[in-house]
């Protein structure tokens, strides 16, 4: 009886403490919160709730409520996913891609790139050095090996050449 006498909430009120729950995990590039908000969830063997199901004019009051509210920032959201995905060794052009994939605009990437503080070479020898000790192989053969993983790593070719013209 106390389920039918309590009011429903709005659909609006329930997306929002979804986009709570969500950026509270962690930041979100705008395209990954709405794709995540207009996924209605559902559950094998159990029958579909009895709720409103969300519109997009509510998914983009959420949305524009989580900018006033500085929750969700993709300029912010770029500058701490290039952060973290340096910090496991991963180079510019992997970073690039995936921010892509994130909905990142190309432009906006390439904004917070410039902008960010990490010498790729540095970067590049460090890792290729971790992997393949202190002495880089001078052999052609083990050259190639140590191009390609820095290549699938996502370094660009100019900074994977600079490890043996100094």
């Amino acid at each position: 009886m106390p389920a039918e006498s309590t009011s429903r909430r709005s659909p609006y009120s329930r997306l929002l403490d979804k986009a709570t729950r969500i950026l509270a995990m962690r930041d979100h590039s705008e395209q990954e919160l709405r794709r995540k908000l207009a996924a209605q969830p559902t559950f094998p063997g159990k029958p579909r709730a009895e709720e409103d199901p969300f519109t997009p004019e509510d998914i983009e009051k959420v949305i524009a409520w989580c900018y006033e509210h500085r929750w969700l920032d993709d300029a912010q959201f770029a500058s701490r996913f290039i952060a973290s995905r340096s910090r496991k060794g991963y180079g510019p052009q992997r970073i690039r891609q995936e921010l892509q994939g994130k909905g990142i605009a190309r432009d906006l990437s390439d904004a917070v790139m410039e902008n960010c503080e990490i010498d790729w070479q540095e970067m590049a020898r460090d890792i290729a050095e971790r992997k393949f000790g202190e002495q880089l192989p001078t052999e052609w053969k083990e050259r190639a090996k140590v191009q390609r993983y820095l290549q699938y790593r996502g370094f660009y070719m100019e900074d994977i050449q600079s490890l043996y013209s100094a």
